[in-house]
């Protein structure tokens, strides 16, 4: 019997990647909701698995390792991940779906994924940063943002033309992306301008995995936009309360 996989994690995009993976392999897992509007990541208990005190995180009690031959070996001792590519990366692994052991399309599935770790996220994050949360309101820093995440989006729609999923069969480059669209109004996108990346919305909210994953994000965050508390937590604004 497989025991459960420990998540640690709150309602964000790179949370509810984890959620989707988890969901659409069916793998048990425990949610350790992180409220990060209150400082949940900075205890010490989530730094130990956590040092960068970010969501997501999980605790693998019964990990396994894909040997050098594509088998899959059992280690005894738990295994602690944080980074939600890595997370990913591992669980496909490990359940040996979503992502191939080997060959060329393994890699394709991988150069989506980081390009979404390393462009998507961060500039629809800073996007969300200067559009919604910043004190002042710079025009520049908005425009710049809203700008290069419209480029992004273009980019992947452009990828998308004549096919399903971003690596022409679901997989993690999926499960990471989607969070991420799915608030192109606050990132001042309208999908009608990327047809196709707007087909694959589409697709990926009628997932019933998905759906219940953001069922469950609805049932753990049941609070209010973020509060200048939460604020002063997240970006380290001062509390002027």
């Amino acid at each position: 019997m497989m025991l459960p996989i420990d998540l640690y994690y709150w309602t964000t995009p790179n949370g509810h990647k984890i959620t989707i993976f988890l969901e659409e392999a069916q793998l048990p897992y425990r949610l350790h909701p992180i409220n990060i509007n209150n400082g949940d990541q900075f205890t010490s208990e989530f730094l130990k698995i956590s040092p960068n005190n970010r969501i997501p995180a999980i605790v693998d009690p019964s990990p396994f390792f894909a040997s050098t031959e594509g088998n899959a070996s059992h280690v005894e001792e738990s295994l602690s991940l944080f980074e939600s590519g890595a997370i990913l990366e591992y669980l496909a692994d490990k359940t040996q779906r979503f992502l191939p052991v080997k060959g060329k399309e393994r890699y394709n599935i991988l150069q989506w994924l980081h390009w979404q770790i390393g462009g998507l996220g961060p500039m629809a994050g800073q996007n969300h940063h200067f559009s919604h949360y910043a004190p002042e309101k710079v025009s520049y820093a908005i425009d710049r943002y809203v700008n290069e995440t419209s480029r992004l989006y273009g980019v992947l729609n452009k990828q998308l033309a004549g096919q399903n999923f971003i690596a022409n069969e679901y997989s993690i480059a999926d499960m990471a992306c989607y969070p991420w669209i799915r608030s192109h109004e606050r990132q001042g996108q309208n999908l009608d301008d990327f047809p196709h990346l707007q087909a694959w919305f589409e697709r990926m909210s009628e997932r019933p995995a998905v759906q219940r994953a953001y069922a469950k994000a609805e049932a753990i965050n049941t609070g209010a936009a973020v509060t200048q508390q939460g604020k002063s937590i997240l970006f380290g604004q001062k509390n002027t309360d």
